[in-house]
C-alpha cells in the first residue's frame, strides 16, 4: 500500500479505516494460518509421522550419541575372540594335505622321511562350486509300424512340453526375481554370467506367470488360512500400475502373508479382504477398519507415540497432550516389556488397569471444545472413541500392542515397488500379489522359496495337485 493510499482512507472517515483494518486482519490470519501449516508440514519426519525414514532429510536424522567412556572403538584388550570354528571331517568335501621340501636348517626330505608327527595344522576354505545349467535333450525318434506301414512316435511328457526349462531354472527365475528384487534385464544377464542360460525379457515374464499360475490355489488356501486365525494385523500402502494409483493390502499371522492389489484404500476393499472372519484385527487408526467391533480391533501404539511426538512438538495445550500420550507410551511400552519376560498376564493387565484410570480423564480433558484444543481435539476425541480397541493387547495372547509385524512384512513389497515401479498390467498385479504371499510366507516360516517353488512348478506341469504352504 502506497502512502497516498493509506492517506485516502484515513481522509474517507472512521467507518472506512475500520473496514481495512478488519480486512487486513482477516488477511494477517490466513497467511498465519498458512504459516503454520507449511512450518508442521516441513517439521514432519518418520519420528512424528507414518513417513518412511528414508523420507528424511539428512539434517532431520537424529545423530547417534558419542560413547562417553573415552575407550576406542571395537574390542578392548583382553577381550577373547571370536574366532572361525572349523567344521568336522565328516562335512569336508575335499581333503588336501601340503607336505614340506625342505627344514629350516636346510635339509631337503626324501619321500621316506615324510611321516607325520602329532596333530597336523588345519586351515579350511569353503569355495562355491562352478554353476552350469544341464542341457538336456529329449528325442522321440519315429517307428515304422510293420502292421499297417505307417511312422508313428512317442509325445513328449506333459511336464516337458510346456516349457524349455525345468521346474529348478524357472523357480530360481521367480525367487531372483520377487525375493532378490533383480530385474528382467539383471535377471537375463546372471542367467547368462552365472549358468551359461540363454533368457529373455520376455522369458523371465513368461516364467513369472506360469509361477504365478501354478500358486492359483495356494494363493486361495492362504486367505483362507489367515481369516481363520485367532488374531491377524493388516496394513496397506500406495502402488502403481500403469502409472496409475493403486493400493497394496496385506493380511499377516505369524507364520502366513497375504497380499491383495485393490483400486484404492477404502473400507469396501478391508470388508471383502476380512470377509467373515472373528480374527481380532490390529491395524492403524485408519478409517477403513471403522467397520469392525472395537472388541475385535487393537489400535497399534507405535502410530500412536508418532502422533503424540508430533503434537509434544507444537506448543500450549497441543504441546501438553503430546508429552502426556508419550508418557502414556513409554509407560506401556514398559509393562509389555516386562511382560515379555515374566508372562504374566495378571500382572499386565493390572498394570494396564492403572494406565486407563490415569490418562482417560486426561484425554477427555483435551478432547473438550475450547479454543486452547483445537489442535489437538481431533485426535482425543478419536482415542476415546477408540478406547476399548486400545488395550485388547493385555487380554488376548497371541495380540501385541503394535502393528510392527505388518510394517515389516510390507517393506518389502515396498522395496519391490520402488525398484520396478508397481506394475504395468492387471495381470502383472495377480502375479506380484501371489508372489509376493508365497515369498513372505516362505520367510516367516524360515522355509525356502526355491525349494517351495521348485516342488510347485514341477508338480503344476505334471499336473499333479499343487502343494500348499505349510
Amino acid at each position: 500500500m502506497e502512502r497516498s493510499e493509506a492517506e485516502a482512507i484515513y481522509d474517507a472517515g472512521r467507518e472506512a479505516v475500520v473496514e481495512v483494518l478488519l480486512a487486513m486482519d482477516r488477511r494477517i490470519q490466513q497467511l498465519e494460518a498458512r504459516v503454520e501449516k507449511l512450518e508442521r508440514e516441513l517439521a514432519k519426519s518418520s519420528r512424528n509421522s507414518s513417513r518412511p525414514p528414508s523420507s528424511d532429510s539428512p539434517g532431520k536424522r537424529p545423530a547417534r550419541g558419542k560413547d562417553r567412556s573415552g575407550l576406542s572403538q571395537g574390542a578392548q584388550p583382553g577381550h577373547e575372540g571370536h574366532g572361525r570354528e572349523l567344521l568336522p571331517l565328516s562335512a569336508v568335501d575335499e581333503l588336501v594335505e601340503h607336505w614340506p621340501e625342505r627344514c629350516a636348517c636346510g635339509h631337503v626330505f626324501a619321500a621316506g622321511e615324510l611321516r607325520a608327527v602329532g596333530k597336523p595344522v588345519r586351515h579350511q576354505v569353503e569355495e562355491l562350486p562352478v554353476i552350469s545349467t544341464r542341457v538336456i535333450e529329449h528325442r522321440c525318434p519315429r517307428v515304422r509300424c510293420p502292421g499297417c506301414g505307417e511312422q508313428t512316435r512317442a509325445m513328449l511328457p506333459a511336464a516337458l512340453a510346456g516349457s524349455a526349462f525345468g521346474p529348478r531354472f524357472q523357480a530360481a527365475v521367480a525367487a531372483l526375481s520377487v525375493r532378490n528384487r533383480i530385474s528382467r534385464c539383471d535377471v537375463v544377464e546372471l542367467a547368462e554370467e552365472l549358468f551359461g542360460a540363454r533368457l529373455c525379457a520376455g522369458t523371465v515374464e513368461a516364467i513369472l506367470g506360469r509361477a504365478a499360475q501354478a500358486l492359483e490355489d495356494p494363493y486361495e488356501d492362504l486367505a483362507e488360512r489367515v481369516r481363520s486365525s485367532q488374531s491377524l494385523n493388516m496394513d496397506e500402502t500406495g502402488w502403481r500400475t500403469a502409472g496409475e494409483r493403486r493400493a497394496l493390502w496385506g493380511m499377516f499371522t505369524d507364520r502366513h502373508a497375504y497380499f491383495h492389489l485393490a483400486a484404492d484404500r477404502h473400507a469396501d476393499h478391508a470388508k471383502s479382504l476380512l470377509a467373515d472372519t472373528e480374527a481380532i484385527v490390529t491395524s492403524d487408526r485408519w478409517w477403513a477398519y471403522s467397520h469392525l467391533p472395537l472388541a475385535r480391533r487393537q489400535i497399534c501404539w507405535s502410530h500412536l507415540r508418532r502422533d503424540f511426538q508430533a503434537h509434544a512438538e507444537g506448543l500450549a495445550a497441543e504441546k501438553e497432550f503430546g508429552e502426556a500420550g508419550l508418557k502414556l507410551c513409554e509407560r506401556l511400552f514398559w509393562a509389555w516389556e516386562v511382560y515379555q519376560h515374566t508372562h504374566d498376564r495378571r500382572e499386565l493387565k493390572r498394570t494396564i488397569r492403572s494406565l486407563q484410570r490415569t490418562y482417560e480423564p486426561i484425554i477427555r480433558s483435551f478432547a473438550a471444545k475450547r479454543a486452547r484444543n483445537r489442535r489437538c481435539r481431533g485426535m482425543a476425541r478419536n482415542l476415546i472413541k477408540l478406547w476399548p480397541a486400545l488395550w485388547t493387547f493385555a487380554s488376548h495372547e497371541g495380540v501385541q500392542p503394535t502393528n510392527n509385524h505388518a510394517e515389516r512384512s510390507l517393506r518389502g513389497a515396498v522395496i519391490y515397488r520402488k525398484l520396478s515401479l508397481g506394475s504395468q498390467s492387471e495381470g502383472g498385479e495377480r502375479r506380484i500379489e501371489r508372489l509376493l504371499s508365497a515369498s513372505i510366507t516362505c520367510r516367516l516360516q524360515q522355509h525356502s522359496l526355491f525349494a517351495y517353488l521348485s516342488e510347485l512348478l514341477a508338480a503344476h506341469a505334471r499336473g499333479d495337485p499343487v502343494p500348499l504352504l505349510p
